[in-house]
């Protein structure tokens, strides 16, 4: 049974994150999105880097996917999604208007509203790791950094949500528990 599926080409840390915390991932490449091969799952992960090809070529896959993401999302589906990691980006392929500005620094986070979200960072006492910030959003703003910017946020969508975070980090135990339990089994 597949919870929860990380859209990426190799092999990543990320996956040694899930066999750690003793949670079922299935590592998938973009390209297979919206077809009748994929198992359903609760939420979709895009680790940080995406969107820029030194790292992955999967950005295509998920930009010519907007209708499954959509399905997904309307169905109760969960996608978190982390930094492009390339200069400028807008999120065209989800429904929810969202520009990143890529820019790497140290900074305290500041809270704002209450989310089980913002359980992606365990202690907010030190400084998080952000490779960037979003300049425009229609989401829910969870987290701003130093300078007031937005560095987490949410938007519900049908009955599924939205997570976008340029917090370079990997998220706790408690945050993967929380979306793979959270998330209504559907097709992507």
């Amino acid at each position: 049974m597949t919870d929860i599926m990380l859209l990426w080409d190799t092999k990543t840390l990320f996956e040694k994150l899930f066999q750690e915390n003793e949670l079922g991932c299935k590592r998938v490449i973009s390209s297979s999105l919206g077809t009748p091969f994929l198992p359903p799952c609760k939420s979709v992960i895009i680790p940080t880097g995406f969107a820029n090809p030194q790292y992955t070529t999967i950005s295509s896959g998920i930009e010519q996917n907007n209708k499954s993401f959509e399905k997904f999302l309307k169905n109760g589906g969960m996608v978190t999604v982390f930094g492009p990691m390339v200069s400028e980006y807008h999120y065209q392929w989800l429904p929810v208007q969202l520009t990143y500005i890529q820019r790497h620094k140290s900074t305290p986070l500041q809270n704002v509203g209450e989310h089980e979200a913002q359980s992606i960072i365990e202690d907010l006492s030190e400084p998080v790791e952000c490779d960037g910030y979003f300049s425009e959003t229609d989401g829910q703003v969870l987290y701003k950094n130093d300078e007031n910017q937005p560095v987490m946020v949410v938007r519900e969508y049908g009955d599924g949500l939205i997570i976008a975070t340029t917090i370079h980090e990997f998220p706790s135990s408690k945050f993967l528990t929380w979306i793979k339990n959270s998330g209504r089994k559907t097709q992507i």
